[in-house]
């Protein structure tokens, strides 16, 4: 079975409440596309640092809106110049190839070379025969099902991209590129696409690579469980949205292999001890940054700890790098 809800709403918080209310469901058998919209909304990953990604005294200023997702990644811009997309799937469905394929096949009706480059950037050849990044995505396993989403820029600003988002010269050095602007491409520059226009090729690039027709679920119903009001509620709280970044001061970055890393930390001279530790990633694993934080804390400054023996190789490479900013 598969499943279709279309956002009739650009609130971003509830707009993601809604998405997180559909990963909670115990659904084994449908797989669900979510397709929606945010008005002038920056959102950054969940272990990041807003205000090191975003400015946001001025996005604020300006009606915008700052959210924090739950999943791992770095920041993205929405406005309704962009679609943005869900698949939620219960972990026996859940197929990332499928699910590329539906937004590749989408574009290419349009005549559009796409593809995709490492696990979370989806790329467009232009005019030039240049591979630009139209669409970020980003994952999230869930007890009973997971989570694959990300933007499709289409006719976004890509001026207020640029003042809202703080991208770090470390990290369009690492791109080799000199702006936000040579990394991105709207589609709209490549073809005749719309925000509205690409809903329907979506519909049907779904429909075809699952071989079955969708059922349309009606968004509004879904806006009035009390589960997405709560939901809503607390995205759009600044506990979540901030957490505790306002009283911190950023001590230590570096750009890695699979991220970029800021280390905040508070240390008691008098007994070499770290007593508090927070850690912003745009890392697509969201755990690394709180295992970090939880070894760290309570620990020497002078001594490096131990690795945990539960640690795969891969998070062990990753909190090896972490651990080298403080020793």
């Amino acid at each position: 079975m598969i499943r279709l809800v279309i956002s009739n709403q650009t609130n971003p918080y509830l707009n993601i409440a809604v998405e997180n209310y559909l990963l909670s469901l115990p659904e084994t058998e449908a797989v669900t596309m979510y397709l929606w919209k945010n008005h002038r909304t920056v959102v950054i990953g969940q272990n990041q640092n807003p205000f090191a990604e975003c400015n946001v005294d001025l996005l604020e200023s300006e009606g915008g809106y700052l959210m924090r997702r739950k999943t791992g990644g770095g920041a993205v811009y929405h406005d309704q110049g962009n679609l943005n997309f869900s698949f939620v799937a219960p972990k026996s469905l859940y197929d990332q190839t499928k699910q590329f394929s539906v937004l590749q096949q989408a574009v290419g009706q349009f005549g559009l070379y796409t593809e995709v480059s490492g696990r979370n950037d989806v790329l467009c050849r232009d005019h030039e025969g240049a591979m630009r990044k139209f669409s970020g995505n980003a994952f999230n396993k869930n007890r009973y099902q997971d989570l694959h989403h990300g933007t499709i820029l289409i006719k976004g600003n890509i001026d207020d991209l640029q003042r809202y988002l703080l991208v770090k010269p470390a990290k369009l050095h690492k791109h080799g590129v000199e702006s936000v602007r040579s990394r991105v491409v709207n589609l709209s520059e490549l073809a005749d696409i719309t925000s509205e226009n690409i809903v329907m090729p979506l519909i049907g690039s779904f429909e075809k690579v699952y071989g079955e027709k969708a059922e349309l679920l009606d968004f509004s119903a879904l806006c009035k469980k009390e589960e997405v009001v709560k939901l809503a509620s607390e995205f759009a709280s600044d506990e979540w949205r901030l957490g505790r970044w306002r009283s911190f001061q950023s001590q230590k970055t570096a750009q890695f292999s699979w991220g970029g890393v800021e280390m905040s930390l508070d240390v008691d001279q008098t007994k070499g001890v770290i007593t508090s530790v927070q850690i912003a990633t745009d890392s697509l694993s969201v755990s690394i940054s709180e295992l970090a934080e939880q070894i760290l804390t309570g620990g020497s400054i002078h001594q490096a700890p131990d690795m945990p023996l539960s640690v795969s190789e891969e998070e062990k490479a990753m909190l090896q790098d972490i651990f080298s900013l403080v020793y």
